[in-house]
C-alpha cells in the first residue's frame, strides 16, 4: 500500500493489520517516506489507540532492520520507560540501571535522546561523557568491566535515526515511545519496562507473555511511566499484577516536586551525578532505590522484595553504582 493510501486508510479510523504495519515501518526505515507523510502518520496515533496487531508489525520491522550488537553476556537485563507521560522527571530508569549494574546484574540499556522531555536516557548519557557506539568489541569490554553497556537507539534503528527530528518538532508523544522499550537489539532477557497509562501495560503484557523471558511492567497510577512512589503502582508480572503502595516500595510518600528533573539536560545530569554519588535527597533516594530493587527481584537472585531492596541500598551505599558509572567512562577515553 503507497504511504498516501495508507494515510487515508488510517484518516478513515482504520487499522492496519500486522503485515501492513510491518511494510510500512520498512518504507520509513528505507527513507521511502517524506517527513509530512511521517508526521502525519505519527500524528494518528496520537489521535487513537494503537492495536496489538500494528504494535507487533511495527516491532518486528524495526527489528528485522536492526543491527545487531552481538554481546557476550548469556544474561543481559534492561530497565526502561516508555517516556511521554509529560511529567519530566529526572532520569530514574537511568539510575537505577546503574544500581542494578554495582549489584552485579548485566545491564544493556537501550535509549534515546528526549522527544517529548527536556532529557532522555542519550541526553543524560552523553553529558556524562559516554560515547555513543554500536562497536560490539567495546560494547563488550563495557559489560565485563563496568556491568552495563548503552545502547544509543539510533544507532541501531535506521528508521528511529530518519524520524529523530521529526519527534523532536512534534514534541508530544507518538508510536516511537511505545515501540522503544520492546525493541532492545540486544533482545535482554530480563525487561522492566514503565508505562504511562494502563492500556499500554495491556499491550506490553500481551506482547511479553509470548516470549520466553522474564518481565516486570510498572505503572504509578497518577501517570508516570515508573515508581514514582506519588502514588500506588500497579505491577504486572508472569505470576500475576499486584497494586503496591508508596509506603512498601519505598517506605515513604513522595511529592512530584522531589522528583523534578531540572530545565535542562545540564541541569538533569548534575541532579543525576548527586544522587550517583550518595548526596541525594531521601525522597530521590527512594525512588531510584524502588525501581532498581524491582529490578532486582526480576533478576531472580533475590528471595523477596525486601532482599532485593536491601541490596539496592548496598549498591548506592557502597558506592558500587558510582563505581559502575567511573568504569564506564573511563574506558570513553581508551
Amino acid at each position: 500500500m503507497a504511504m498516501k493510501k495508507t494515510l487515508q486508510f488510517l484518516f478513515e479510523h482504520k487499522s492496519l493489520d500486522r503485515e501492513q504495519a510491518y511494510q510500512l515501518m520498512i518504507d520509513m526505515a528505507e527513507g521511502k517516506c517524506n517527513e509530512a507523510e511521517m508526521a502525519a502518520c505519527m500524528t494518528v496515533y496520537q489521535m487513537r489507540h494503537i492495536t496489538i496487531d500494528e504494535m507487533l508489525g511495527f516491532r518486528a520491522a524495526l527489528l528485522d532492520k536492526a543491527v545487531k550488537p552481538a554481546l557476550e553476556q548469556p544474561q543481559l537485563m534492561d530497565i526502561v520507560g516508555t517516556g511521554g507521560d509529560g511529567k519530566n522527571t529526572f532520569n530514574i530508569s537511568t539510575l537505577a540501571c546503574f544500581i542494578v549494574a554495582g549489584a552485579g546484574v548485566t545491564v544493556a540499556k537501550h535509549g534515546n535522546y528526549g522527544a517529548s522531555s527536556i532529557s532522555g536516557a542519550s541526553n543524560v548519557m552523553e553529558n556524562l561523557g559516554y560515547r555513543f557506539k554500536n562497536d560490539a568489541s567495546a560494547l563488550n569490554k563495557e559489560l565485563d568491566r563496568a556491568g552495563i553497556c548503552f545502547l544509543h537507539a539510533p544507532l541501531f534503528h535506521p528508521a528511529l535515526k530518519i524520524v529523530a527530528g521529526i519527534r523532536k518538532q512534534l514534541g508530544f508523544r507518538t508510536l516511537f515511545n511505545m515501540l522503544g522499550p520492546m525493541v532492545n537489539p540486544a533482545l535482554p532477557q530480563t525487561q522492566v519496562v514503565g508505562v504511562y497509562n494502563l492500556e499500554m501495560a495491556r499491550i506490553y503484557q500481551y506482547l511479553l507473555q509470548s516470549e520466553a523471558q522474564s518481565f516486570t511492567i510498572v505503572h504509578s497510577l497518577d501517570g508516570y511511566d515508573e515508581i514514582s512512589l506519588t502514588a500506588d503502582t500497579k505491577i504486572i508480572t508472569q505470576a500475576g499484577e499486584k497494586v503496591l503502595s508508596p509506603l512498601v516500595l519505598g517506605k515513604r510518600w513522595v511529592s512530584p516536586e522531589d522528583i523534578y528533573g531540572g530545565n535542562t539536560t545540564a541541569e538533569a545530569a548534575a541532579v543525576f551525578k548527586k544522587i550517583i554519588q550518595g548526596d541525594g535527597s531521601w525522597a530521590q533516594n527512594a525512588v531510584v532505590l524502588a525501581n532498581a530493587a524491582v529490578a532486582l527481584q526480576a533478576s531472580g537472585r533475590y528471595h523477596g522484595y525486601s532482599e532485593a531492596y536491601a541490596a539496592a541500598v548496598e549498591s548506592l551505599e557502597s558506592g558500587k553504582a558510582a563505581q559502575a558509572l567511573k568504569n564506564l567512562i573511563s574506558l570513553q577515553a581508551a
